[in-house]
């Protein structure tokens, strides 16, 4: 049997990006910052205060949603490094997966019932379902080197995220259609939502299931000491990959630029849906769910686009290498943030910027990953990876928090939008200056420690 490239193993691997992304398309996408940050507004005014945090300011109706982001990754900050750590000593990565992603899958369910005044607890379960959401892509992820050989691995990264589009998409536009009808059906659109919701954890613990069908679980690289257990491994050996990572300059270097840079994707894509209905929408038009329909559409469209953009890059990649291709894509990041700033004005315009989005998104996502896994030392596959996943799709935690503060001091969607390109210049920087192939030439050399 194959250890690597196995097309069978690599299909169930990919599926997971399927099963995910209707947590990442319908939940943290589309659907709930508007409906969460609509009820917090019914409750406390249009940018009424939800928490008071005294000297550090007050988390308002408007900042409510990025500041559930920013909490649920920092708690990421401690807890994924250390599973990652305990995944690599332990035939548990792929329970360990699994665990994580029912977890997230039950607690996206359970934002069925929120409602009315009960959106502070719709905040703790996005928080409990983006915290297990990131906890199982480390596990994930690190058995990206695993499955297939270097050469293999900008293509199975690139189609692994191209998948997670098209399942993405899918349910997008199934809940899109729900939403359309729902006057028809005799339902309300926030049962609408609530029920897009509810279809977007059953989606994902559905479709896991072909993964952990047909992933396999490997035997560790590493072995535990003499009075050594699993959950104080875990703290130990955290310490060992930070001092890994201390000699490794050129993938510790890259680590840091990918925080910035990725900081600055994920804010954009966990934080345009609120963006586009409170600048484009009066708020007529969001409590008659004009703006939850052009939501629907706008990610729909960049669902799909989204999976060309991948495959697309895939193959700049081969052209010019990872490292240009990933650059050019940065490139064009921070084009759409100075444009959404500065000209971003009509829903046309809105179409337009989405589209260029998703043709780098899946680029940025796909290539970073899979360049990543090649600067990795055989058995710290997943402690590297916990650390990387701190600001993976999902769980950046710097912007949202940067934005939040801006739009929470100024009450300018906008100007917290602008912001946001001190993460992008700052990672093209970084980025640049690294030597990538000396990243990876030395993760090669460096030997698992007895």
């Amino acid at each position: 049997m194959k250890t690597v490239n196995d097309s069978r193993e690599i299909f169930g691997w990919m599926m997971y990006d399927w099963a995910n992304s209707a947590f990442s398309t319908t939940v943290a996408g589309a659907l709930l910052s508007p409906y969460l940050t609509s009820l917090a507004q019914g409750v406390v005014g249009q940018n009424g205060v939800v928490l008071n945090l005294g000297p550090l300011g007050a988390v308002t109706a408007k900042s409510f949603f990025p500041f559930c982001i920013s909490i649920s990754v920092l708690l990421q900050v401690f807890l994924l490094p250390v599973l990652g750590a305990i995944a690599d000593y332990s035939h548990l990565k792929k329970k360990l997966m699994a665990l994580f992603c029912y977890i997230g899958a039950v607690a996206t369910c359970g934002l069925f019932v929120i409602t009315g005044r009960f959106y502070f607890f719709g905040g703790i379960l996005f928080i409990a379902a983006n915290l297990s959401f990131g906890a199982s892509l480390v596990l994930y992820n690190a058995f990206l080197p695993e499955i297939c050989s270097d050469d293999q691995g900008d293509k199975v990264s690139s189609r692994g995220f191209a998948l997670g589009y098209l399942g993405g998409g899918l349910l997008l536009l199934l809940n899109f259609i729900l939403l359309l009808s729902a006057k028809n059906l005799g339902i309300g659109a926030g049962l609408a939502v609530r029920l897009s919701l509810l279809s977007a954890g059953l989606w994902w613990g559905g479709f896991s299931i072909l993964t952990f069908r047909r992933l396999r679980t490997r035997i560790p690289s590493r072995v535990l000491k003499s009075g050594q257990s699993y959950f104080t491994v875990g703290f130990t050996e955290l310490r060992a990959t930070f001092r890994q990572l201390q000699r490794l300059p050129h993938t510790l270097k890259y680590l840091v630029g990918y925080l910035f840079y990725n900081d600055g994707v994920q804010t954009v894509i966990g934080l345009a849906s609120v963006f586009l209905s409170q600048e484009l929408f009066t708020e007529q038009q969001r409590l008659a769910g004009e703006d939850q329909t052009f939501m629907l559409e706008i990610f729909l469209m960049v669902q799909f686009v989204a999976f060309l953009g991948a495959m697309l890059f895939e193959r700049i990649s081969g052209a010019i290498g990872t490292k240009n291709a990933l650059l050019t894509s940065l490139f064009l990041w921070s084009g759409v943030v100075v444009y959404t700033y500065a000209a971003l004005r009509t829903t046309m315009q809105a179409w337009g910027m989405a589209a260029v989005l998703a043709i780098v998104l899946g680029g940025s996502q796909a290539l970073s990953r899979s360049l990543f896994a090649r600067m990795i030392p055989p058995g710290f596959e997943a402690s590297f990876f916990g650390i990387y996943e701190v600001s993976e799709r999902g769980t950046s935690w710097i912007g949202p928090l940067l934005f939040g503060i801006v739009v929470g001091r100024t009450g300018s969607y906008r100007q917290a939008i602008l912001s946001l390109i001190v993460l992008f210049v700052i990672g093209i920087v970084i980025l640049a200056l690294t030597n990538t192939g000396k990243a990876i030439q030395e993760a090669r050399r460096s030997a698992v420690p007895s």
